[in-house]
């Protein structure tokens, strides 16, 4: 007789499976890091510095099992494994700019041994893109968290490409001492014109892009918690 799945809800309802699939702790970030396309293992490994390896392999093998990921060969000469997600689990993708919007409201200083990836600061700009914002707008910007981890954003009359490393001719190159002074920025807690007076971000251009790109960018603010019991 199989064991009883002890992870199962035990509810016939979609949210539930969800949760099931991608519930386990891991498993979403490990999604997260393969939005942006296949990665090696040590590669996810070095995204996610803090899941012991055991648990890595456990949740990519969960993952491939629920049809979320696959593993592939890939054709270079390497001939290096990698995963990558599959159609179903490139549904995700939205699901987690959504979710990541939401969290990002939340947000408040990063911990002494919080990380900041390359592919969070990359989400991070698609996540709170404002599409409607950029009608008609046409802009590129640099932005340079520390010599090692450059992104750069192209934002066209409505659509946002944002991609790792330096762009040549940038209107704007934004120098972010963290991630949390670009955070600051772009939730409103500090204006441009602030950002910059008090060095949390230097620029190289005009102060008018780093407002635009507050506007283009943008966090709300998370509303505040009730305080006692609510009466209607």
């Amino acid at each position: 007789m199989p064991a009883p799945n002890t992870r199962a809800y035990g509810q016939f309802c979609g949210l539930a499976r969800a949760l099931e699939i991608i519930g386990e702790r891991w498993s979403l970030l490990i999604v997260r890091d393969l939005v942006l396309g296949p990665k090696r293992y040590d590669e996810l490994q070095a995204g996610l510095p803090k899941i012991p390896p055991s648990i890595l392999s456990a949740r990519l093998n969960e993952l491939e099992a629920t049809g979320v990921l696959r593993r592939r060969v890939r054709a270079e000469l390497d001939a290096g494994l990698v995963y990558e997600l599959t159609q179903y689990g490139s549904e995700l993708d939205s699901i987690l700019l959504d979710l990541g919007l939401w969290g990002a409201r939340s947000l408040n200083q990063p911990g002494p041994d919080d990380v900041f990836t390359l592919d969070s600061a990359i989400l991070s700009l698609y996540t709170t893109f404002r599409a409607d914002v950029a009608e008609g707008v046409q802009i590129t910007y640099e932005i340079r968290y520390d010599d090692r981890m450059i992104v750069h954003a192209l934002v066209e009359d409505g659509a946002v490409k944002v991609g790792e490393g330096r762009f040549a001719g940038a209107d704007l190159v934004v120098k972010a001492s963290s991630g949390a002074a670009m955070l600051d920025l772009m939730s409103g807690h500090v204006t441009a014109a602030d950002a910059v007076r008090t060095g949390k971000l230097s620029i190289e251009g005009d102060v008018a892009d780093l407002e635009l790109l507050a506007r283009l960018f943008h966090v709300p603010a998370a509303p505040e918690p009730p305080s006692g019991i609510v009466v209607r």
